[in-house]
């Protein structure tokens, strides 16, 4: 029962890591949209962020494997 209650947390880790990613993604379009020249300053920052998020989903995975 453990093993699927892990399971469960680590996909609920992982669908909200797409659904951070999907979003940060989403509004750096929109940024890029209004403002062309900050495009690249957007990009650094939302690949930054998009990394972040992705860290923190992998940690949230392996803790729920650990603690299942």
């Amino acid at each position: 029962m453990t093993g699927s209650i892990a399971a469960i947390g680590a996909g609920l880790a992982v669908i909200g890591a797409g659904i951070g990613i999907g979003q940060i993604g989403g509004k750096a379009v929109e940024g890029i949209a209004r403002q062309p020249e900050a495009a690249s300053k957007i990009q650094t920052n939302m690949i930054i962020a998009a990394a972040l998020v992705e860290g923190v989903a992998l940690f949230a995975v392996v803790v729920a494997m650990i603690g299942g």
